[in-house]
């Protein structure tokens, strides 16, 4: 019981002190960039356009943007002006030298004066703080504040970066907050995630961006040749898994089983865990399996919703051995008499009265297991009392959190091969019964 109180009491300093501003240096610059091709610096093919740096929040990483990067790319913005900074938002801190150095590669690249800045809830502390440097400062065109604190002026050292400010009397993070002498915008019940994700905020980002004109569509759109990219990291530190094997496979739409035995594309991450571009199908459910280098890591099972865009922000996480994560994360069984599997919610939490989620036709989105003041945008499903029962306990250290990750105590049997249908809001995945020893873990991808 004393161990359970140190440790909820340390994610709930975690967790305040993400909305804050916090500083210490313990990033490389460049782990976020990709990589370009012959010859720097990248010539950039959209000239009048400043690039923009996305800053993610707690437990997150770079993918938070991948909805919003699809909309850029959808309304003109090339490729080569959008980049999402990853840091290690659960003992890291906020590294501002890691961040300007990281802007200053981007502004060598692109052969831009300035970046469009935008940070979420911690990452939004994190912006904040990186403008209060003059000489910072002037290397930011806009800065957007998103579902982050309250403050009491425009961002930088004399309010001089044009700063807009978004946020959601549904956000039951951060709720409704003000910025003196900002562009103050209020969405109508969404949630903290939805705040950064939500096709209202792409509009406002995008007007803001451009001296007010309206973007052409705020749908993400349908493309007929499309690649995906991304990282393989760490939960939560966002630690790139350098070396990495990541096996894509196409899977059958109706039960997650593989359609050849043998993978569609198989796949190295590099130093900075980067991996791809891969040309996939328009429109087709994958598998991809994670399987780290590192002896005693578990292999990761990425169950996707078909692909409509090319998407360069497809993130493939890991399970940490060590840190907050790790230590939450190592309650999870491992024996082959049972599979474990999450849900993940990529864009919005799932909701209890507002949104529908079932796993194996066994309703979860109740308010006891999903109300709206825990924002739940990850759900670990095992046995965790290992009796083969379902007893919807919270199983482990998953007791202390209270916010975004949760977990319930489900019995999946693996003693015949079966199907794990899985349905969000109206949208279906499939997934099979995998054994969580020999096989690994399962993440079902709703996007």
């Amino acid at each position: 019981m004393q161990k359970f109180t140190r440790f909820r009491f340390l994610f709930a300093v975690l967790l305040f002190s993400s909305l804050l501003f916090i500083d210490s240096c313990d990033k490389k610059c460049d782990d976020n960039l990709p990589p370009t091709g012959p010859g720097e610096p990248e010539i950039n093919k959209c000239t009048k356009l400043h690039p923009i740096v996305f800053i993610h929040g707690f437990l997150a990483s770079g993918d938070t943007w991948a909805n919003q990067v699809m909309r850029f790319t959808s309304n003109g913005y090339c490729e080569n002006l959008l980049y999402a900074y990853d840091w290690n938002s659960v003992g890291g801190g906020t590294d501002q030298a890691a961040l300007d150095a990281f802007i200053d590669t981007v502004l060598a690249r692109t052969g831009a004066k300035q970046v469009d800045l935008v940070g979420h809830s911690a990452g939004g502390g994190y912006g904040y703080s990186y403008c209060s440097d003059t000489t910072r400062a002037k290397k930011v065109a806009h800065y957007v504040h998103v579902a982050s604190s309250s403050q009491t002026s425009a961002a930088g050292s004399n309010d001089e970066v044009p700063t807009m400010n978004i946020s959601s009397a549904g956000d039951a993070v951060a709720g409704v907050t003000t910025i003196t002498g900002a562009s103050n915008i209020e969405l109508i019940n969404k949630d903290h995630y939805q705040v950064a994700t939500s096709e209202e905020t792409f509009v406002e980002l995008y007007k803001f961006f451009n001296n007010g004109e309206a973007p052409f569509t705020s749908a993400i759109k349908l493309q007929r040749d499309i690649t995906v990219s991304g990282k393989a990291l760490t939960l939560g530190e966002n630690a790139p898994h350098n070396g990495a094997t990541i096996h894509i496979y196409e899977v059958n739409p109706d039960n997650g089983s593989r359609l050849n035995a043998s993978p569609d594309f198989t796949l190295t991450a590099d130093a900075k865990g980067m991996w791809g571009p891969q040309k996939v199908k328009t429109n087709t459910k994958y598998e991809f399996e994670v399987i780290s280098n590192v002896s005693g890591d578990r292999v990761i099972h990425y169950y996707r919703e078909g692909f409509t865009h090319t998407n360069p922000l497809v993130y493939l996480r890991t399970i940490p051995t060590s840190g907050l994560a790790g230590t939450l994360l190592a309650s999870l069984s491992d024996n082959d008499n049972q599979s474990v599997l999450a849900v993940f919610t990529a864009n919005q939490a799932t909701v209890a009265g507002r949104d529908s989620l079932l796993v194996d036709n066994v309703v979860l989105s109740t308010t006891t297991i999903t109300p709206a003041a825990n924002t739940v945008i990850a759900m670990f499903l095992f046995d965790g009392n290992n009796n083969q029962h379902s007893d919807f306990t919270v199983p482990g250290f998953f007791s202390v959190l209270t916010t975004f990750l949760t977990a319930r105590d489900m019995y999946f049997q693996t003693s015949a091969p079966t199907t794990i249908p899985l349905r969000f809001n109206g949208r279906n995945l499939f997934v099979p019964n995998l054994k969580s020893h020999t096989d690994g873990v399962m993440v079902a991808v709703f996007d």
